[in-house]
């Protein structure tokens, strides 16, 4: 797998996990089995949840991770690599197993969303790449599903690629703001790559081309006749703008019979001028004439615009998307839970601190989600190490592990593994869904969560749960961190 510059991705990574493969392969150690759980710490936006993108290209990754002479030549030029490691990195491969959560399904923080099972060498070299992924994408769905539910049904198109901080981020952000809700994207390679529909009319350069506001109109409804949208804030919208749009439409447009057609606004009190120019629109006959709006927009101007009264078809939204310039960065980190020892025996492992909150969950573990049996909302998400099974015929009582005096019993409800097999001895086993399928999903499994948790502002704080069992070996290795 290489960039558009021919770099192997394989070199994508911290420098430490080279340094520490080596010393791994030094130590004897690169054949020891490791678990790595990938988390994260706080939803953005302080949101109710998060929604797990970025899977298919991180199986991409895995597909082709391979060392190139001009790769081991680097490393041996570096002069702190042994012959021995380098050899063993031209035959390198992935022989692991991870399991992830499916793209598009929302996520909590401190729960496992991908688990590596895999000597140690291995899982270490995928912890760059993978984080870059599903950090940057599952940034990007969460913040476009924020802007698309303030949309309340409106179309909401990704208008953010000449923002972006750089390509991959503008390529794979229109992909995940399409898993988040929206329609489609201003970025012609997204479409061609990943099926994003792409979508696009005309800049202000188009009118000031013409020598009229009226003749630049004209001519491009005429070019494209069934997809007429037109720019109406170069010079004056309501004075200049609007009127020549409807005059262009009357000339070129109704001798036609066509009546779908459209206007945009970039700037300007967008409520106000909205409503005029509906006003406008329908007076002049133009009644099924959509309305659309950019122009540095995010959930919470979208959700005041709205309750303004403005009169918005669709909004395309850019900078404060593909950015998620409000919450820039996602935290999923990567933190090694267990190693197996000679016999095949799991010990866990705990990274402790004096920041509550970067205390890691021991152990191999799995993640169940709770469903209401009358409802089908989730009520929960319960982790438990891997050998525990939910038996959702009988009560559970699940509580909040930060303030374990919160708690709830459930009678009737359905447990649902969260976590699914990606790779098996380094063969993939899952089948990829398409784009489509991922938004759908997306768009299914938030229907599952109540209300309370969509809430913008102070939204329910979700139940996380751990395992009596969990929670016990927790205890014990946190009383134990003296004795290290």
């Amino acid at each position: 797998m290489k960039t558009a510059n021919g770099i192997n991705l394989t070199m994508l990574c911290d420098f430490y996990e080279l340094t520490m493969g080596n010393g791994y392969w030094k130590s004897g150690m690169k054949d020891r089995i490791t678990c790595f759980d990938v988390f994260f710490r706080e939803n953005p936006d302080d949101g109710g949840f998060a929604i797990a993108a970025g899977l298919e290209q991180i199986v991409d990754y895995v597909q082709h991770l391979h060392f190139t002479e001009e790769d081991i030549a680097y490393l041996r030029g570096r002069g702190i690599f042994d012959e021995g490691f380098l050899g063993w990195l031209r035959e390198f491969r992935f022989h692991g197993d991870i399991w992830a959560v499916p793209e598009g399904t929302p996520i909590f923080p401190g729960e496992p969303v991908i688990t590596v099972r895999a000597p140690a060498i291995e899982a270490q070299l995928l912890e760059t790449y993978m984080l870059l992924e599903f950090n940057h994408q599952s940034l990007i769905a969460t913040k476009a599903n924020r802007v698309c539910r303030a949309a309340e049904g409106r179309t909401v198109l990704e208008f953010g690629s000449r923002r972006a901080q750089g390509i991959t981020a503008a390529v794979t952000g229109a992909r995940a703001a399409f898993i988040g809700g929206c329609a489609g994207t201003a970025c012609t390679v997204s479409d061609q790559v990943y099926g994003v529909p792409a979508a696009g009319t005309m800049a202000h350069s188009w009118v000031q081309m013409f020598d009229s506001e009226y003749e630049a109109f004209e001519a491009y409804c005429r070019t494209y006749p069934t997809n007429a949208v037109l720019l109406v804030d170069t010079f004056d919208t309501l004075r200049s703008g609007v009127p020549n749009a409807i005059r262009a439409f009357d000339s070129v447009l109704k001798p036609l019979g066509i009546r779908k057609c459209g206007i945009r606004l970039d700037s300007g009190d967008m409520a106000y001028l909205t409503k005029c120019a509906r006003k406008m629109l329908d007076e002049a006959g133009w009644t099924e004439c959509t309305i659309t709006v950019s122009n540095s927009l995010d959930e919470r101007l979208i959700r005041d615009l709205i309750r303004q009264g403005a009169r918005i078809d669709s909004f395309g939204v850019g900078e404060r998307l593909i950015t998620s310039r409000s919450t820039p960065v996602f935290g999923g980190v990567y933190k090694l839970c267990a190693v197996e020892d000679g016999e095949g025996k799991l010990i866990p492992k705990i990274k402790i601190s004096e920041n509550i909150g970067k205390i890691t969950n021991p152990g191999f573990k799995k993640v169940y989600r709770l469903y209401d049996g009358a409802t089908g909302k989730a009520e929960a998400d319960y982790i438990c190490l891997h050998d525990e099974t939910v038996d959702d015929t009988q009560p559970l009582t699940i509580c909040d592990p930060q303030a374990r005096w919160k708690r709830k019993t459930l009678t009737d409800f359905k447990a649902v593994e969260l976590l699914v097999p990606i790779f098996q001895g380094g063969e993939l086993v899952y089948r990829l869904p398409t784009l489509p399928e991922i938004k759908l999903r997306c768009a299914s499994q938030i229907g599952t969560l109540w209300p309370e948790l969509l809430r913008f502002d102070n939204p329910h704080v979700y139940y996380v749960d751990l395992s009596e069992r969990l929670m016990a070996l927790k205890d014990r290795m946190l009383e134990n961190a003296g004795r290290h």
